[in-house]
């Protein structure tokens, strides 16, 4: 069911062909870099917006970047690595309200807040996808879909 929840998200979130095609052939882990990747590239290009007063535009790409930090919150698995998990998840949930805030007020500095705070852990799912064999028995970091590599 998680996976489904998953893939709704990531055709919701992805419309690009080339894209699809990346997002289909991804293993678990790797389709976490890849919604990383466009949590993070979705606050760059609001800010670039926001600077621009394209608020409308500025508006769209937050609300992508939460719906895309709310597919990884709703696929966390919360049976193993349980603490991390809720790390996570407490993560997601201050940066969601955290581009509503930055939304609303217009800051940038929120913005790079949070493009930071998602940097700041992509390294770890890039190597994770790299070497999914290095990971723990029970990663407890990774949706329900990814403990089973």
């Amino acid at each position: 069911m998680r996976n489904s929840l998953a893939m709704q998200q990531f055709k919701k979130t992805y419309q690009d062909d080339a894209l699809e095609m990346e997002v289909y052939g991804a293993s678990p882990v790797g389709l976490i870099v890849l919604l990383y990747e466009g949590a993070i590239r979705a606050i760059n290009q609001a800010k670039v917006m926001m600077q621009q007063q394209q608020f409308a535009e500025k508006g769209r790409l937050i609300n992508k970047a939460i719906d895309i930090i709310e597919g990884l919150r709703v696929v966390l698995d919360h049976e193993h690595g349980k603490e991390i998990s809720k790390n996570l998840e407490d993560l997601y949930v201050y940066s969601k309200y955290r581009l509503g805030v930055a939304n609303v007020k217009n800051d940038t500095g929120i913005l790079d807040e949070v493009a930071n705070l998602l940097g700041v852990i992509l390294p770890s799912w890039k190597e994770l996808a790299k070497n999914p064999h290095a990971a723990p028995a029970q990663p407890g970091v990774a949706p329900r879909q990814a403990a089973s590599l």
